[in-house]
């Protein structure tokens, strides 16, 4: 039964998530009305005249509230908006992106990723063992391909990167027979509050999982979390103080990874089979396999790891080597855009460093990056708005190795002079690049192209 047909839905935001709940509503024969405060480009228009869906744009007027029975609320949209306050005084539901969609995502198999750093790479890594290994796999989410993307033909699995914006709204079962937390650090706390706040919606993605689904979390995490049902830890630490159906353990000594179910350990690598840099990359590794053989469970130890791998490459800006000059390696993580994402990225790259930091902050507090440098870095850039907080927050900690840079090229001169052979330059701002570029993207190529015209200048 269709309860959909005919309905008048309103949706807020014409982004990526907004377009797919859009024509999911049109499949499902509804009346659809999409306001966008910022401008839509030409292309979607011509997606919505195509396919009857009115809009407006340039602000949210009168006209979503018009007849409307259900407002769809797409992903990023603040929970503090002036829509949302207005919709639910006039008595219009509300209804978040994932509860609308999900029911009607075709796949029996859905695994479901969240986390502060590394989500992406986890649902990308996911995706591309399950096609290498034959099965018909998709990945999206926050990541690529709206939800909305795998309604309309059946997968084998779908694997979904929730961000906490998606699953703050989330009230349903998102039938996940994996869930994954990458790990949690503060984020966010400008779009929700608090970072208590955060964490609970981060951890709907293990709340609302299928009932005999498995959870996959580090243990550092558990008490927060405080999970229930079937729960695999992660952790560096031979022995763990909780007791739960699973352990990934991160075997420092013998340099392996082993998955332990049920007390049956079983290796799933070795630390050198995998080319990807950091140590928080071998655990994003170690969790994608451990969801893969949860799912799937003869598939890893049919099939070498490295032909499940092989053919995998870093998502752009994450850790990613830009090049090398002079024996000093440089590499761009302009996607660490938080404290933690930094210190991750500062601790997990072996090597001493010459750190480019900052750009526009999300109300975080910097001792904690101060301490990663002070402990990792040999010198710290600094660029754009934060600069100057970040500064102050190295100085308390008793590190004076600071120089400042007007910009990216600016910094990256200056990195070149300072770095040695055998060190490593990282991009890892801990901030968002919005005072200075468009996007992380848009900074990491800009770095990218400055070190590609200090390769060329060497050669």
């Amino acid at each position: 039964m269709n309860i959909y047909r005919d309905k008048k839905l309103g949706i807020i935001g014409a982004g990526v998530s907004g377009q797919g709940l859009a024509l999911l509503a049109r499949r499902l024969k509804a009346k659809v009305f999409v306001s966008e405060q910022k401008e839509i480009p030409d292309d979607i228009k011509k997606i919505f005249e195509k396919n009857k869906i009115e809009f407006e744009e340039g602000g949210n007027t009168e006209k979503i509230f018009e007849g409307t029975d259900e407002i769809l609320i797409s992903s990023g949209i603040p929970p503090k908006a002036e829509i949302l306050h207005e919709a639910e005084a006039r008595g219009i539901k509300l209804t978040g992106e994932l509860d609308f969609v999900i029911p009607f995502i075709k796949t029996r198999k859905l695994i479901c990723v969240t986390g502060s750093n590394g989500k992406s790479t986890v649902t990308s890594l996911i995706n591309h063992i399950l096609n290498k290994a034959g099965f018909k796999a998709a990945a999206g989410g926050n990541l690529g391909k709206a939800a909305a993307s795998f309604t309309r033909e059946k997968f084998d699995s779908v694997v979904l990167e929730l961000s906490s914006f998606q699953l703050a709204r989330a009230t349903k079962n998102l039938r996940a027979l994996v869930s994954i937390i990458t790990n949690l650090a503060p984020d966010h706390i400008d779009w929700h509050g608090s970072y208590e706040n955060y964490v609970a919606a981060k951890a709907k993605i293990l709340q609302l999982r299928h009932l005999n689904g498995w959870g996959i979390i580090q243990e550092r995490d558990y008490e927060i979390l405080k999970p229930e049902g079937k729960i695999i830890t992660l952790s560096w630490n031979k022995d763990s103080k909780f007791q739960t159906e699973g352990k990934i353990f991160m075997d420092a000594d013998k340099q392996e990874a082993t998955l332990i179910l049920n007390g049956e350990p079983e290796k799933l690598f070795d630390f050198n089979q995998i080319t990807l840099l950091g140590d928080h990359n071998l655990e994003n590794v170690a969790m994608s396999l451990s969801a893969v053989k949860l799912i799937n469970s003869n598939l890893l130890f049919l099939t070498p790891v490295e032909s499940l791998i092989n053919g995998f490459k870093p998502l752009r800006h994450r850790c990613e080597l830009a090049g090398v000059i002079d024996g000093v390696q440089y590499v761009d993580d302009s996607k660490g855009t938080n404290v933690a994402a930094s210190a991750t990225a500062m601790k997990s790259i072996k090597g001493r460093k010459v750190i480019i930091l900052g750009g526009q902050g999300k109300g975080e507090e910097y001792s904690e990056l101060a301490n990663t440098v002070k402990a990792e870095c040999d010198y710290a850039v600094l660029i754009g708005q934060e600069a100057e907080k970040i500064q102050e927050a190295l100085k308390a900690s008793g590190y004076e190795n600071f120089r400042r840079a007007s910009g990216m090229e600016e910094a990256v001169k200056i990195s070149h002079e300072l770095a040695r052979p055998g060190m490593v330059v990282l991009l890892s701002p801990a901030c968002t690049s919005w005072d200075m570029y468009k996007s992380y993207k848009a900074r990491g190529e800009d770095f990218c192209r400055l070190v590609k015209e200090l390769e060329q200048q060497g050669n």
